[in-house]
């Protein structure tokens, strides 16, 4: 396939996934609250194919692993460790099996719930080899890009930024933090700006960069301008679908497909490359997105 950098560097607009674990929870009664989302992959990788179909059909030129929690650190928290290599090279050869050369697999590296020190009780080393780990097993499976996603402490991004580019230079790596809205503006959890994730990011190594989780559409438009102000890389936004409201069938997402696509106009003319969706988001809000996307020249994927 023409590398994914090109074309976001020839000025193209693509489309990433939706969200994965409510489409999980949806098809997999057996996936209960405090199980581990990842041992899908081994048991029922199938259902992994259904979603990763799904997305393709309603227009997703990307499209995300089950890997957001395999790394052996987070792992560990359900004892299936021994199983990293297994549980991310499956997720992989899940999505491929569906997409073939008519999409872009991208493995998830997502944070690793634990603290570094002197915070924690996780050093750099520990850190970087849980991550090493995890990255290897996904980039022998045969990934188009690695994402380091939803970090919200820069250290820890720029320890996974670091060990993707150092291990796999080839591998294009895009790197998203999620930030909260504060009075002061936007920081992460442990206090990172836009400002500084964005120059920290692009520094470690990452090719493309942005924001995804923690804000509903209109929020996003805010971080991405950002981010445009920062760097001059490609971004990456993957909105909520508005923030949960408790409902009688658990939490609901407001944002309907057709307002976030609407909106998402507003992401395209502050330079946003990839337009995707986090969490509440549906294969039909990722489809009225690529209809609009479509108006500002969304390329066909095409292989070489």
């Amino acid at each position: 396939m023409i590398p994914i950098l090109e074309r976001v560097g020839r000025g193209e607009l693509l489309i990433a996934d939706g969200a994965i674990g409510s489409l999980l929870l949806a098809q997999q009664s057996e996936l209960i609250k405090g199980a581990c989302p990842e041992l899908l992959n081994l048991s029922k990788p199938e259902i992994l194919e259904d979603i990763a179909a799904l997305y393709l059909a309603a227009g997703a030129n990307i499209i995300q692993t089950n890997t957001f929690g395999a790394s052996p650190l987070r792992l560990a928290d359900y004892g299936m460790e021994g199983q990293t290599e297994s549980i991310n090279r499956a997720a992989v050869q899940a999505v491929k099996k569906i997409v073939a050369n008519r999409a872009y697999i991208c493995a998830s590296c997502g944070p690793s719930g634990k603290k570094l020190k002197p915070s924690g009780s996780v050093s750099v080393k520990e850190m970087s080899e849980s991550f090493s780990r995890q990255i290897k097993a996904l980039a022998d499976a045969g990934p188009d890009i690695i994402c380091v996603e939803t970090m919200t402490d820069i250290e820890e991004a720029e320890i996974a930024v670091d060990v993707a580019k150092t291990l796999f230079p080839a591998i294009p790596v895009m790197a998203t933090m999620t930030f909260n809205a504060t009075p002061h503006g936007f920081y992460t959890f442990l206090g990172v700006s836009v400002e500084r994730a964005a120059k920290a990011l692009e520094q470690a190594g990452a090719d493309i960069v942005g924001s995804n989780c923690g804000n509903g559409i209109e929020d996003m438009i805010l971080i991405a301008r950002q981010f445009r102000a920062h760097t001059a890389l490609p971004l990456v936004i993957q909105s909520n679908a508005g923030l949960p409201i408790a409902g009688p069938k658990g939490l609901e997402y407001p944002q309907t497909p057709v307002w976030m696509a609407e909106q998402s106009r507003e992401l395209i003319a502050a330079g946003v490359s990839i337009i995707g969706g986090c969490c509440g988001t549906t294969p039909e809000h990722i489809r009225q997105i690529a209809k609009v996307a479509e108006e500002y020249g969304v390329g066909v994927m095409v292989a070489e």
